[in-house]
């Protein structure tokens, strides 16, 4: 949605080591924003974008205006079920439903053969590659690790509203689902115990809107021991800056 930083650029030259051409998007979509949400004010600055697309590899930049995407009287929409209900579609109502609509859009209109999405935005990631395989559409999804600044805090394009000590305990995000990751590696399998180490980093934030272990393929919250490949994740406010963030957790082969 602009405002771009090394994480997509790390999307784009994925892209381009593996594709003859890569597409980028750069669209502020008003659909997945909910009421009193930052539409107005989301950072944006076009010309730094462009460099960065140039720089990394991007072929073609598709910059379409709001009345290109929606034209007046637009009315279809695509809806994306049970992924969509949970995590964070259970605080931000209708936000999968523009986020599904506008990709199956930009997939319709480049119709690529691969489309490069961070694993920072994780249910976002699977609510589309769900979509796309619901609807038949011949694209291959690609998720690209989180980027994270040295200090473990993962890129968002709202990291800039972070002044130094609120980034500062922004870092309890990261450093919480890192000591989750830890106690399983370390043989830990109980979701609670997993939820509880994770939550103690956590105290630094101003407010924890969800954190939870789901299965990394339906979402489906989990309970009781974790044997399965899931997904931690995390949602929190510091101050009215709401950022996520979310770490893999992936028994040992011989455990599974």
């Amino acid at each position: 949605m602009g405002f771009l930083h090394e994480g997509h650029g790390a999307l784009i030259r994925q892209s381009a080591a593996r594709c003859d051409a890569t597409v980028v998007s750069i669209f502020v979509n008003p659909t997945q924003f909910g009421p009193g949400e930052d539409l107005a004010t989301y950072p944006r600055d076009l010309e730094r974008d462009q460099n960065l697309c140039l720089d990394a590899g991007a072929t073609v930049l598709f910059l379409p205006d709001v009345s290109e995407i929606y034209p007046t009287a637009f009315q279809t929409h695509i809806e994306p079920g049970r992924m969509a209900e949970n995590l964070c579609g259970a605080f931000r109502p209708g936000h999968f439903r523009g986020v599904a609509t506008v990709v199956a859009k930009f997939f319709s209109i480049v119709q690529p053969d691969l489309a490069f999405f961070g694993q920072k935005d994780f249910q976002q990631t699977a609510v589309i590659r769900r979509m796309a395989r619901d609807l038949n559409l011949p694209v291959d999804v690609v998720v690209v690790p989180t980027v994270r600044d040295a200090d473990g805090l993962a890129m968002s394009s709202r990291n800039i509203y972070l002044d130094p000590e609120t980034r500062t305990r922004a870092l309890g995000l990261s450093q919480g689902l890192q000591a989750a990751k830890a106690a399983f590696e370390g043989g830990e399998r109980s979701t609670e115990c997993l939820l509880d180490v994770a939550r103690t980093p956590m105290a630094s934030l101003d407010s924890v809107q969800y954190l939870e272990l789901v299965d990394a393929q339906t979402l489906e919250p989990l309970q009781g021991q974790v044997d399965r490949t899931v997904a931690l994740c995390v949602a929190a406010y510091l101050g009215a800056t709401r950022l996520i963030d979310n770490v893999l957790l992936t028994p040992p082969a011989g455990a599974l």
